[in-house]
């Protein structure tokens, strides 16, 4: 495994993070609370990732509503302090975690008390790592960053970043922490794969001009660059398209697949799997510190192996890169 520094952090993480999102439900949606991985499920699955030698472990205030981090504190109660004294936690805010008006978002109030929640369920005194779930409209950035700064100076966390960030926004808020000398956001975690590479038009070069660290969720498209979808067929039982298909519906093209069929000829000419050469892609970006991969079942960690063995030029990221130009 490979060990990269998250931006100018001196913090080291593996080449890929663990994401701990079906833990207990499936992301934050409340309809599927209690579904997802059971605790014995997941537990399993965090094993096979330490073993892999995978230190970071990204989950959520929000996710299975508490059970992804009630369920990685059992887990770490088990493996006792080595584990813990090597392992870099990240959890999340933005999100609901109850019925009321202030119960969700970016405010002072939840922050300071969901970051308590969430050490709480996890059973530690601090978080490695803590992000803004996504942008919060109706809360003053530069309230959020105060929050961020003071839970930075009092320990309970030790960097602060960004998800679902635009560009524009990160920017914002680097100038407002340099400006009132505040711990600064120091990764961003969007989404990034073959299929979606928009933030190579502006959050790139704004982390490699700002020195951020760059974490993407969702490196296989929701499953698409897996090859396990047909066009015009049916949804496989279980996949994330019969549960939470909105995000990937537009992709849902012929020529999306057509361009899928070209992966799957390249992947087969290098002897690896269409996930495994997708997820080698987002690794060896310049750009991108560690993926997030969401591995539901030890087959999983197939690909994540494949594409850990790869070592992609960036003339073959181009190349494959341009297997999608006409999607």
């Amino acid at each position: 495994m490979d060990y990269r520094n998250l931006g100018s952090c001196g913090l080291k993480v593996s080449a890929v993070a663990l994401g701990c999102g079906n833990f207990g439900g499936i992301g934050s949606a409340p309809e599927f609370y209690g579904q997802g991985e059971s605790q014995a499920e997941a537990s399993a699955i965090m094993d096979e990732a330490w073993d892999l030698g995978i230190n970071l472990f990204d989950t959520a205030d929000a996710y299975g509503g508490g059970r992804s981090e009630e369920f990685i504190g059992a887990w770490l109660r088990g493996k006792g302090a080595r584990v813990r004294d090597q392992l870099v936690l990240s959890s999340k805010v933005f999100n609901p975690v109850g019925e009321g008006p202030n119960d969700r978002g970016l405010s002072r109030r939840h922050i300071l008390r969901q970051v308590e929640a969430s050490l709480g369920r996890l059973g530690v005194d601090h978080l490695d790592c803590y992000l803004l779930h996504e942008p919060d409209p109706t809360t003053a950035l530069e309230e959020t960053l105060l929050a961020l700064d003071d839970l930075v100076r009092q320990g309970k966390i030790r960097y602060a970043g960004a998800s679902n960030m635009p560009a524009w926004l990160m920017t914002k808020a680097l100038w407002i922490a340099d400006r009132r000398n505040l711990s600064r956001l120091g990764w961003v975690q969007n989404s990034y794969s073959l299929l979606d590479r928009v933030d190579e038009r502006e959050m790139f070069p704004l982390c490699a001009d700002q020195g951020l660290g760059c974490t993407p969720f969702s490196p296989l498209a929701g499953g698409l660059l897996t090859g396990k979808y047909a066009y015009g067929g049916g949804y496989p039982e279980g996949s994330r398209m019969t549960l939470r298909p909105g995000p990937y519906l537009d992709l849902w093209t012929r020529d999306t697949f057509a361009a899928l069929d070209r992966l799957r000829d390249e992947a087969e000419e290098r002897g690896v799997s269409m996930a495994g050469l997708s997820l080698a892609w987002v690794i060896a970006s310049p750009h991108v510190t560690a993926p997030i991969v969401g591995p539901r079942t030890s087959a999983h960690f197939g690909p994540v192996r494949e594409a850990l063995a790869l070592r992609l030029t960036l003339e073959e990221r181009d190349a494959i890169a341009a297997l999608f130009d006409r999607t």
